[in-house]
């Protein structure tokens, strides 16, 4: 009887690990689509929103980067706030907050509406990004951690793949406003799933506290950073707060290694090398690639006529081809060395970028295929494997900041790779407003902009080459 008892006992937690399980991946299956779906939807969106708007081409950038901006300064505090607090429950609430702040945004007026609740769109995101991978992790065995997270992966490149596409056709049809209908509805859905799924969280009992003066001193020291990055081409002044956020971020790393509750252990940056170069590869890899899409939606548009769904039918091949191996080299980094597969993804990531130095005004739809397709090889092979050698690096208290570091390295990588591109589009094509511009100016600014962004992978690749010398450390 006892043997039975036993075994029932055991059946009883296996199904209840197995139900946590399934929880987790369904959450992080429908937020790791709704993210990239409304990115890349709105990129294909963008000429429209400038059109209503009145924009130039340079202020269209601010789609982008308010969102962005917001998820990399909050990104970490929400992750070390989860840690103490409960993941599952900061998930819930970015996810609620993604929600309210897309269906309100159907009705903005104006840009500056528009953009305030962009912010709050990114505000959420940062909840979600600092607890997702965590939350998987957690939930799953070490020697599953790259095939689950190859699915994860594969979930967020399926919503890259159906943004373009799936968003062209929602702009082309309804408008703009469309897209943050769909949004809304997308989050709405993930939400309640999220309610009814996920078990009552206990609260961390292991006595980490939050430092606010760090907190605070981190938000305002990237802050001004990372806008004085954003911002480098409009005025003087964006120098200075460069240069303020830079002596800031100094301060901040000096107060850290003070203090006895940090926001983040410096020890994961100085003790641990794959992890820090894990992150840099991340941030390099995103400050080159991240351009793709808001480029090529500009130059078929705009460039070269194409209507909003057309457009998003040819940016479909990159995250369909992302979709197809993320989960192929999530199993294989089970397997093989995942520093040695995320270095081949990056090489075919800077391959891309090259091939699209020779666009012009008439490059056949096939050599722009193949361009992108060429980067979904890329992407596919380097994220799920780059992932999980930084959550394999790190021990299981540590999850959420890791998830944190890596949200923060991603989005200041698409931030740094929107100012570089900003700063072009500023020097080439100037405040026009988007309908305006020629061809001629468009395919000058590819041209440099492309060549750019493929020196820079090419350094994201040396960075992921030395990480693979290093040795992947073991975490959990």
């Amino acid at each position: 009887m006892r043997t039975c008892g036993s075994e029932y006992v055991m059946e009883s937690s296996d199904n209840n690990q197995k139900s946590i399980q399934n929880a987790a991946l369904t959450v992080a299956l429908i937020t790791n689509f709704t993210t990239p779906f409304s990115a890349s939807a709105l990129n294909i969106a963008v000429p429209h929103i400038g059109a209503e708007f009145h924009v130039s081409a340079t202020s269209l950038s601010w789609i982008v980067l308010s969102y962005l901006l917001t998820t990399a300064l909050l990104s970490i505090p929400f992750g070390r706030l989860a840690d103490i607090s409960g993941r599952k429950t900061m998930m819930k609430m970015g996810i609620l907050l993604v929600c309210v702040a897309s269906a309100l945004n159907i009705f903005s007026p104006n840009m500056v509406v528009f953009i305030i609740l962009r912010v709050l769109q990114g505000v959420g995101g940062a909840m979600i990004f600092a607890t997702s991978a965590a939350i998987l992790v957690e939930a799953y065995p070490p020697e599953k951690r790259g095939s689950v997270l190859g699915i994860s992966s594969a979930a967020v490149y399926t919503g890259q793949a159906c943004g373009p596409v799936i968003g062209g056709m929602i702009t082309h049809a309804f408008g703009w406003r469309g897209v943050f209908v769909a949004l809304s509805g997308l989050s709405l859905i993930a939400f309640i799933t999220a309610m009814l799924r996920f078990p009552k969280e206990a609260r961390n009992n292991s006595g980490q506290k939050l430092n606010p003066h760090s907190i605070m001193l981190y938000v305002f020291s990237l802050g001004l950073l990372m806008y004085g990055l954003a911002t480098l081409s409009q005025n003087i002044l964006s120098y200075v707060l460069f240069a303020a956020g830079f002596i800031l971020i100094l301060v901040f790393i000096r107060h850290e290694k003070r203090t006895e509750v940090p926001v983040v252990k410096l020890q994961l940056f100085t003790e641990n090398t794959v992890f820090s170069l894990s992150n840099l590869a991340a941030l390099f890899n995103f400050a080159s690639i991240f351009a793709i899409v808001f480029l090529m939606s500009i130059y078929l548009q705009v460039g070269r006529g194409f209507t909003a769904d057309v457009s998003g039918l040819i940016l479909i091949a990159q995250p369909i081809v992302q979709t197809v191996l993320s989960p192929i080299a999530g199993r294989l980094s089970d397997r093989k060395s995942p520093a040695a597969i995320a270095s081949i993804g990056m090489a075919c990531c800077a391959a891309s970028l090259f091939m699209f130095v020779f666009l012009n005004g008439q490059t056949p739809i096939s050599f722009i295929l193949a361009g992108l397709v060429v980067a979904g090889v890329g992407v596919g092979l380097f994220a799920s494997p780059n992932l999980s050698i930084i959550m394999g690096s790190v021990s299981k208290e540590d999850y959420g900041v890791a998830t944190s570091v890596l949200s923060t390295s991603r989005s200041f990588g698409q931030v740094l790779g929107m100012a570089i591109l900003t700063i072009i589009i500023n020097a080439v094509i100037g405040s026009v407003p988007i309908a305006s511009v020629a061809s001629a100016s468009i395919v000058r600014d590819m041209h440099i902009s492309f060549s750019i962004f493929a020196c820079i992978c090419v350094v994201g690749v040396l960075f992921s080459l030395k990480r693979g010398k290093a040795g992947v450390g073991e975490g959990a």
